[in-house]
């Protein structure tokens, strides 16, 4: 018997003429340049309200978009100015568990690529499994573990286009030094207590089991989510930039009481100025 879900999962194979179809309906929509990405994770929409003369395109109405479906990613791009650069954000993203193919969750990295952006930042809200972490505090992320593309649901997985990475790409410095050293100078000069860790993405879509918390953190992890990683390969393939913020929105760590999405949210709304401050100072300060 054909188990289709399965096929979709792994075996949609999409192409540049995917990218870049969506690339131009993005460009005739917005009179902006973008240069630099970002992806705002569960809770942290709020920073893209900021952004200045912009311009707003639902995913829906780009082609091949997949549309977001959990609560706080809203699903939508909003292009514009933020802290003197010209940005192009995802209001919201689309993860495996929600039953897309790992390069159609990928195709936003992808279709920024096309338009020539050169460096992404992406944002997420993660559970804390170092004991030193608490909920609302910000991780730098220095390395991950991409679990699920161990287990075979990589993006990159299927015939490789050269024009856009190669087969092999190195994944030694995912996150580019330069920017994580930045992202400290202005958590210093800002007095934002920023936390450095490994973060390790699930499928999900079920928390963690108290057992999973235990493995995770033998194996070197410092916080866990369902998202990022996929599009830091994707991006990092096409010769991309990565800076890497996990939101610590609950503690693992500690108890390992009960975890619910609202949590998460919550967690994002009390922390989202301390991570929104970093982003912009950030922004403000790079070449």
């Amino acid at each position: 018997m054909t188990n289709f879900v399965g096929e979709h999962l792994t075996d949609e194979f999409l192409t540049r003429a995917d990218y870049e179809r969506a690339a131009q309906f993005i460009a005739a929509k917005t009179k902006h340049k973008p240069t630099i990405g970002l992806v705002l994770g569960s809770g942290l929409n709020l920073l893209a309200d900021e952004i200045a003369h912009a311009d707003v395109i639902p995913f829906r109405d780009i082609p091949g978009f997949p549309v977001p479906t959990v609560e706080g990613h809203s699903g939508a791009l909003v292009i514009g100015g933020l802290s003197g650069k010209t940005v192009m954000a995802l209001r919201g993203r689309v993860h495996y568990y929600e039953g897309h193919s790992m390069q159609r969750v990928t195709l936003p990295i992808r279709a920024m690529r096309a338009l020539g952006i050169g460096t992404v930042i992406v944002t997420n809200a993660a559970g804390g499994v170092n004991e030193k972490f608490h909920a609302g505090e910000v991780m730098l992320l220095t390395d991950h573990i991409n679990l699920v593309g161990m287990t075979g649901a990589n993006p990159l997985r299927g015939p490789n286009d050269d024009s856009l990475g190669p087969r092999f790409p190195d994944m030694t410095h995912a996150y580019d030094p330069a920017l994580c050293d930045l992202a400290r100078a202005v958590a210093r000069e800002t007095g934002i207590a920023l936390r450095e860790g490994v973060y390790m993405m699930l499928a999900g879509p079920s928390f963690e089991s108290p057992a999973d918390v235990r493995f995770i953190r033998l194996i070197g992890a410092d916080a866990v989510g369902m998202s990022t990683v996929a599009e830091v390969i994707v991006a990092r393939h096409g010769g991309m930039r990565v800076l890497g913020l996990s939101l610590i929105s609950n503690s693992l760590a500690h108890g390992h009481d009960k975890v619910s999405h609202e949590e998460v949210l919550a967690a994002g709304k009390r922390a989202v100025p301390q991570l929104a401050a970093l982003i912009k100072g950030v922004l403000a300060r790079m070449d």
